[in-house]
């Protein structure tokens, strides 16, 4: 649970870094929250709907969110961004390279590479390493 709370506990911090785990994790939470608040959303008739279909063998669903989802997804704005930014600091690149992942196709591509790269060893001009590292480790400026 800790590992899910702790951007929330970090909501708008910007500053440090973050472990691929704590990244991943999070993400997860979110995902597993939207579908859950877009059901309750077609359920309560809050503006969202889930279909079902089976076809040729085929089946699957589609849901779209409504009013509970659009409350989510506005209070999680600022800590998936501050956690995203925390994932690029932890492999020593600047959180503004998180607006790549805007350029279509190519751009989201690169920026989930970097997001599944492993973070620096030791401290770097970010923070110290979240994984507790090398104590011989220097900080560069």
């Amino acid at each position: 649970m800790e590992w899910i709370l702790m951007p929330l506990k970090r909501y708008a911090d910007f500053s440090g870094r973050s472990r691929r785990k704590e990244f991943w994790i999070w993400y997860l939470f979110v995902m597993i929250m939207y579908f859950v608040l877009m059901y309750l959303d077609a359920a309560l008739g809050l503006g969202g709907s889930a279909t079902g279909y089976a076809q040729g063998g085929s089946v699957g669903f589609n849901m779209t969110g409504g009013l509970l989802t659009l409350l989510f997804m506005l209070a999680i704005l600022v800590p998936n961004i501050a956690v995203a930014v925390r994932r690029m600091h932890d492999i020593g690149k600047s959180g503004w390279m998180v607006l790549i992942g805007l350029i279509p196709l190519f751009g989201w591509i690169y920026v989930l590479y970097l997001y599944v790269q492993p973070g620096q060893s030791g401290p770097n001009q970010y923070g110290p390493d979240p994984k507790g590292g090398g104590a011989d480790a220097q900080v560069f400026s």
